[in-house]
């Protein structure tokens, strides 16, 4: 089964025990859980990606949601979510040297999308790994953002409220120390 993967993945997971379990359910319940045409709702992957020093984060000025963000996108039927979040972690970027800490996930966070032209509000199920970022910091602005930016961690709150990034942030800071 296609969505065994990521189902081990939640599985093993042992943080936010109300939304793991929603994210469960919602791969149970829908056998198109990494599709687009989900109406209800589909994965994304996204990355925390951090520098080589571990001291800043590489944000996305999202430019449809006009909010600084981690990069990352739809599976559109992908269901390894990590090689989406690296697959984004490039497009997004332009940088091309980044590495997995491990295979685990970070973070999940579940989120409305409001309607927009043709498309319903839907739910984005985001799965977050860590990625190190090589020798090369030079980023390039696509399409899709405003801006990127290598925002020191401890300055995070300068640029974003969103819970999610701040709760990654905090995450990054007891994870980063046991490396």
């Amino acid at each position: 089964m296609h969505r065994n993967k990521i189902l081990n993945l939640l599985k093993q997971y042992p943080e936010q025990v109300e939304v793991r379990s929603k994210f469960i359910n919602f791969i149970e319940e829908y056998e198109d859980c990494f599709d687009r045409e989900n109406e209800y709702g589909h994965f994304t992957g996204s990355g925390w990606l951090v520098n080589k020093q571990g001291d800043k984060v590489l944000l996305t000025h999202h430019r449809k949601l006009n909010m600084w963000l981690q990069p990352g996108g739809h599976c559109d039927g992908e269901s390894d979510v990590a090689k989406v979040a690296l697959t984004e972690a490039v497009e997004e970027t332009g940088v091309e040297d980044w590495t997995f800490v491990n295979d685990a996930i970070f973070d999940i966070d579940c989120h409305i999308i409001p309607a927009r032209k043709s498309e319903p509000e839907h739910f984005h199920f985001d799965i977050r790994f860590v990625f190190v970022c090589g020798e090369n910091e030079d980023y390039i602005v696509s399409e899709e953002s405003h801006d990127l930016a290598w925002v020191p961690i401890s300055d995070l709150s300068d640029y974003t409220t969103e819970e999610s990034i701040l709760r990654m942030a905090r995450k990054w800071q007891d994870y980063s120390q046991s490396l």
